[in-house]
């Protein structure tokens, strides 16, 4: 692992939320992120069917969403979000692991704009997309 992405983990375990839903960065760098939260029966939502929670849902793509901020050359210090749009498209599969994969499209000055994915196995059909603005060197 490089160095981003080691103290950009250290950042996401010292949030206890992101800690407590186990999420870990699967890649950083260059405006773009990948980071997973396994399937925890913890997070279920509705016991009779075992799917996850959109709120953990939301909590891996709001996360993915502000490490590819943070990981465009030239930022420093934390992000914050400011506006993000969820667009829940299917329910994810019981037992699989969600997969967020964020892009950081445009910059200025103060402002970042991301849009992201979040997947189970099935990589070609996204369990929700987003799209949102973050604040760029905030903290």
């Amino acid at each position: 692992m490089t160095e981003l992405p080691k103290q950009a983990q250290q950042f996401i375990d010292a949030l206890p939320h992101a800690k407590a839903l186990g999420l870990q960065i699967v890649s950083l760098g260059g405006g773009e992120a990948v980071l997973t939260m396994p399937y925890d029966e913890k997070l279920v939502g509705d016991p009779k069917s075992g799917v996850i929670h959109g709120g953990a849902i939301s909590t891996v793509i709001d996360t993915c969403c502000g490490a590819a901020v943070m990981s465009n050359p030239g930022v420093a210090g934390a992000s914050a979000t400011l506006d993000l749009r969820i667009d829940y498209m299917r329910a994810a599969t019981p037992g699989q692991s969600i997969t967020a994969r964020a892009h950081c499209y445009h910059i200025t000055r103060t402002v970042a704009f991301v849009r992201a994915t979040a997947t189970d196995d099935d990589s070609g059909r996204p369990v929700a997309t987003a799209s949102g603005a973050f604040t760029v060197g905030a903290g």
